[in-house]
């Protein structure tokens, strides 16, 4: 595999991955390729169990594949531990879960704060509490939460809780961003509302995001769509 410096976020080569379940090799990716252009957006589209999560956890560097290539960001993640994919991860990649997985006890503020918090502890980021402070604050008055930023997720509704999530996400400027169905909790006024916001976000910082979803509306505004279906993927044309 040899592509450009910084032309591609993603390439992965003829990666698979398969899973034991009492005695039996189950398969659940063959022979994936992929190449994900930095900036780019790129939706991966299928029904439940064709293993779109799996995808992305391996595309995330969570996971590796059994067999293939798979290069996240110029570093071949094949050859990584556990730890140093860890490290791959800090400050340069997030996520946007359909749950939200906000922090219970603290408020939209603090939340915010925890990635940047997190990468300044691992010198991914230089800026002081106050830097930290001012960045967080304004994430959140960008999603337009300026007035909800010390309510506690459990004050919040469904969406402005996607907006917390959106807003952490986006306050370490990642280079990549993984969503998974980050509307999958959302009623369709919301999520309409929430998925614009992401890729407002996404074009004006230049973000390359990987959208998981089982819903083609939404993977069509994306600039590239691939479709699982039993195990492997192609690309996907109207």
């Amino acid at each position: 595999m040899s592509s450009k410096p910084g032309s591609f976020h993603i390439v992965t080569q003829n990666i698979s991955k398969s899973y034991t379940m009492q005695d039996q090799t189950l398969p659940i990716l063959q022979d994936i390729n992929l190449k994900v252009k930095a900036g780019s957006s790129v939706a991966l589209v299928g029904s439940s169990g064709v293993g779109k999560s799996t995808l992305l956890s391996i595309l995330a560097a969570l996971d590796v594949p059994d067999g293939g290539n798979i290069e996240i960001l110029g570093q071949d993640i094949m050859v990584m531990n556990e730890d140093q994919r860890a490290g791959l991860r800090c400050g340069k990649i997030a996520f946007v879960f359909q749950s939200f997985q906000l922090m219970k006890d603290f408020t939209a503020l603090q939340n915010v704060l925890v990635p940047l918090q997190i990468a300044v502890k691992n010198k991914e980021l230089q800026l002081s509490k106050q830097q930290m402070q001012e960045r967080a604050e304004d994430y959140l008055k960008q999603v337009g939460l300026c007035d909800r930023m010390h309510h506690m997720p459990a004050q919040l509704s469904g969406g402005e809780q996607q907006r917390v999530a959106l807003a952490r996400a986006f306050v370490i400027e990642p280079q990549l961003l993984f969503a998974d169905e980050p509307t999958g909790n959302l009623d369709e006024q919301t999520g309409e509302a929430i998925i614009n916001l992401l890729f407002t976000l996404q074009k004006e910082k230049q973000t390359t995001l990987v959208l998981v979803t089982h819903d083609f509306a939404l993977a069509k505004q994306c600039d590239v769509i691939y479709q699982l279906a039993k195990g492997t993927m192609h690309e996907w044309h109207s």
